[in-house]
């Protein structure tokens, strides 16, 4: 009999794997909307056989996305496509309501409706979210340099870190080691612009502090940076060759 019990619920668990695979696919992992164009676009790509709905919006990340709804249009707002059919979605800011002197960054939510299905058959539908990056025109700076520009310093046993640039930064794997000992370990970290943050060290005492971390570029690429960082002066991070 236990056997038995074992047998259905691994069938349920294969058969629930099937049902809630997603079917939709973006072709891109993020976007960014540069304040000179009208609008910018993306397309879902419905990789599965039977046909779904796909409903689209944006929100600033909180809880309450009614109430946070950001001064942007997405259309088509719900589409109906077919097994591998294309969708082209695009999204239109208002020219208001946004800060003019820094990058925004915002979430764009794609959501699979699966078709009823048969009485009895689970159905959920699968959301994929993705950043949204606004930027106003005439800011300064290259955001493909904004990591490198980081200041990075060793204040009061913690390792702190200022963006002085316009636009966010991603980062993942950010690793501080003294010797052999990591003494810091962050899975990911965005920093705003204009923000300065402090990161705790495992040992506060010691030398300098050799800092590894990953950055995702616009592209979706990861870059590799590394630094040497005291407590006397800032340090800037340095691209590290990809082939070393």
């Amino acid at each position: 009999m236990r056997k038995l019990g074992r047998w259905l619920c691994s069938g349920l668990a294969m058969t629930l794997a099937v049902q809630v695979q997603a079917g939709i696919v973006l072709n891109a992992t993020r976007v960014i909307y540069d304040g000179a164009q009208k609008e910018v676009s993306l397309q879902v790509h419905n990789t599965g056989a039977s046909e779904v709905l796909a409903q689209s919006w944006i929100d600033t990340g909180g809880e309450d996305t009614a109430s946070s709804a950001p001064p942007f249009a997405v259309t088509p707002a719900l589409a109906r496509l077919p097994g591998d059919a294309r969708q082209l979605i695009r999204i239109m800011y208002s020219g208001q309501g946004l800060p003019t002197d820094r990058e925004s960054v915002l979430w764009l939510s794609v959501q699979e409706i699966p078709q009823a299905g048969r009485e009895n058959e689970l159905q959920i539908a699968i959301r994929q979210r993705i950043k949204l990056f606004y930027r106003p025109q005439g800011l300064t700076g290259d955001p493909l340099d904004a990591a490198q520009a980081l200041e990075w310093r060793i204040r009061d046993g913690q390792l702190e870190v200022v963006n002085p640039t316009r636009y966010h930064v991603s980062m993942i794997k950010l690793e501080g080691r003294r010797s052999t000992k990591v003494v810091l370990e962050e899975d990911s970290r965005m920093l705003a612009p204009g923000e300065r943050r402090q990161m705790p060290l495992q040992k506060p005492g010691g030398g300098p502090l050799e800092l590894a971390f990953i950055s995702i570029n616009d592209f979706g690429a990861q870059e590799r940076y590394h630094a040497t960082v005291a407590s006397d002066r800032p340090a800037q991070a340095i691209k590290t060759d990809p082939s070393t």
